[in-house]
């Protein structure tokens, strides 16, 4: 299959600062490759949840031709962070041991204003899709969540992406549900082809690529204290609810559009 996600694995080696957004912590990292990175601890805040939604969303947006910076599993060995002297910072490090996640710093980027930069109508409408599908619920004009980097635009975080999965309650319900968070969406004026973006994402999203996506998720990041289910089974339930979400899309489609009506 041609366009099939593989992430690299790198190892960090020097925690260079703390990105103090939100609450869970990321930070600019650099690993052997010699990159620099944004860094996303599986010890923070929702834990491997947010990295498991950072992963399908970023992947799922890169599959579908978006823009996103290039995710890595980040290895961060045991003795990383004894001689950090922030308790806070070495309490997340210690926490965080194993496979995190990553995304390629964009040295330079400065963060999307809506009234600075014109977004197209099939970009935005291709947004909106993407945010709509995966419930994303944090791309608002108090949070886009979109950096301009060399001119052009570029889709971050998607770590509050998949909110189902915090409950586990109904995964199959909350798929076919609409997203009526979709109303605070920053590109949502903008976004005039969503009927159009939803034809040709449906055709582009094959239940192989969802599947692929979906098995990249680290076993390490599944074992769950508070769900009896193997990480074999977890995996199953973020298929199920990503295909059967996706082909019950009109759902979201409308709700989004009649979303943008009510706001021009």
């Amino acid at each position: 299959m041609e366009n099939i996600p593989h992430l690299r694995t790198v190892n960090v080696t020097r925690y260079l600062t703390p990105l103090r957004e939100g609450g869970s912590l990321p930070a600019l990292a650099e690993a052997d490759d010699e990159f620099k990175y944004v860094l996303k601890f599986k010890g923070a805040g929702h834990g491997s949840k947010a990295l498991i939604a950072e992963l399908l969303g970023g992947e799922i947006a890169r599959i579908l031709g978006l823009p996103v910076p290039e995710l890595v599993f980040a290895n961060l060995d045991e003795a990383f962070g004894r001689t950090e002297a922030d308790e806070e910072i070495q309490d997340l490090l210690q926490g965080s041991q194993g496979l995190n996640l990553a995304l390629h710093y964009l040295s330079g980027a400065i963060n999307f204003d809506p009234v600075v930069t014109a977004v197209d109508a099939k970009m935005a409408s291709q947004i909106v899709w993407l945010d709509a599908y995966i419930t994303n619920v944090d791309r608002t004009f108090r949070n886009t969540n979109m950096l301009i980097w060399h001119k052009d635009l570029w889709l971050i975080d998607h770590g509050a992406s998949l909110y189902f999965h915090h409950s586990f309650d109904d995964p199959i319900g909350h798929a076919k549900s609409p997203f009526v968070l979709i109303k605070d969406h920053v590109l949502l004026p903008q976004a005039s082809l969503i009927e159009e973006t939803d034809t040709e994402y449906k055709a582009l999203l094959t239940e192989d690529k969802i599947r692929a996506i979906v098995n990249l998720i680290p076993d390490e990041w599944l074992y769950w204290e508070e769900l009896d289910k193997s990480p074999e089974e977890i995996k199953e339930v973020y298929f199920s609810f990503l295909t059967t979400r996706l082909k019950n899309s009109e759902l979201f489609v409308k709700q989004a559009s009649d979303a943008r009506k009510a706001l021009i």
